[in-house]
Formats: C-alpha cells, structure tokens, sequence
C-alpha cells in the first residue's frame, strides 16, 4: 500500500463496522405490533420507531461511503462498479425509508390521538404505491448487487481474504426477504449483517498495517 492507502483502509473498515452496528440496531431497536390496530399505531408513534428506521438510513450511507472506500483502496474496476451500484441503491431505498419513518410516525401518531384506526389504511396506500414499491424493490436490489460486486472484488484482490465481504453480501442480498419473516428472523438477519460489518472492517484494518 502507499502513504495514504492505510489511512483510506481504516476509515473504510469503519464505515463498514459502524453501518454493521447499526443494520443490528434497525431490527433490535424497531417495535412490532398489529399494524391494523391501535396498538400497532402506538409502535409507529413511538420514539423507538423513529431511531430504528434512522439506524437503517444511516447504515445505507455508511455502506456506500464504505464500498467507495473500497475502490479507493483497492483501485479495481469491479470496485468501482460496485460503488456505483450501491450508492444508485442508496438513493432509490433512502426516500422510501424517510416515508416509513417520519410520515408513518405522524400518521401514528394521529390514529393513536383521534382513536382513529381507520388511519392505518394510510401505511399500506403509502408501502404499496406503485412508484413508492417499485423505487424501493429496485434500491435494495441494487445494494445487493452492489455488495456481491463488492465481495467479489474484494475475494479477487489478493490485498484482503477472499471471503471477507461474503457474509455482507449475503445479508445485502436478503434484506428484500427478511422483511417476510418474524421479528426473530429480522433480528438474525440484522446479526448477519453486523458480523458481515466487523468482519470486512477487521480485515481492512489488518491489511492497512501489511
């Protein structure tokens, strides 16, 4: 590595661990309830609700800041496409993840106030919109790609493990599905994610003193 490369490697390794900490933090911190209910609208209204899903949002920038640093250590082409792809995810997920987050914590926060369930018909209109689903799909298809791309790159390099970004890519490339499971099967996933994180961090900060 040159003079600067080091230094590139070890803020890389901590975007990764960092947005790894906190896609653990989205599913732990997230409160789940009866979304046809009143009691699942006091989950949407919560403080909780609103620091979970701001977990998420920031792991999405960390991640593309991440994978640009990865490029800039690794100076690969793949790398380069990788960054592309997932800041283009970032951009498509992040709107929808702000919606989920500020304008269904209002609307929350009204049903609970007016005892009005008949609100909650809102987050499906919102969640299910044709434009709305489809810039949500393509974003974290996207980000999948973009970390496969990235693990790739990485496992070709010869400068980290050839399994180092694996376990991240395999969490990016499962995001879309563990929204189908349970609360368990989000949290495991948010676990994957975060040892995914760590695991690339870890290697890019041994490789920043070789």
């Amino acid at each position: 590595m040159n003079a600067a490369l080091p230094a590139r490697a070890r803020l890389t390794g901590l975007s990764f661990l960092v947005a790894g900490v906190l896609f653990l933090l989205y599913p732990l911190v997230r409160p789940y309830g009866d979304e046809t209910a009143l009691s699942g609208a006091a989950t949407m209204a919560s403080p909780a609700w609103v620091a979970a899903h701001l977990f998420a949002m920031v792991g999405f920038v960390l991640l593309a800041l991440g994978t640009l640093g990865l490029y800039l250590v690794l100076d690969r082409p793949l790398a380069l496409r990788a960054a592309v792809v997932t800041w283009i995810g970032a951009g498509l997920t992040l709107p929808y993840y702000g919606a989920e987050d500020f304008g269904l914590n209002v609307v929350g926060a009204r049903a609970v106030r007016d005892g009005d369930v008949s609100l909650l018909a809102l987050v499906d209109e919102f969640r299910f919109g044709p434009v709305a689903i489809a810039m949500f799909a393509s974003g974290l298809t996207l980000l999948g790609v973009g970390a496969v791309l990235a693990a790739v790159s990485a496992g070709r390099s010869k400068v980290l493990p050839r399994w180092s970004g694996a376990p991240l890519a395999a969490g990016m490339a499962l995001f879309i599905p563990q929204f189908f499971g349970s609360p368990a099967v989000r949290v495991a996933h948010g676990l994957l994610l975060a040892i995914g994180g760590v695991w690339l961090a870890v290697a890019l900060w041994r490789a920043s003193r070789s």
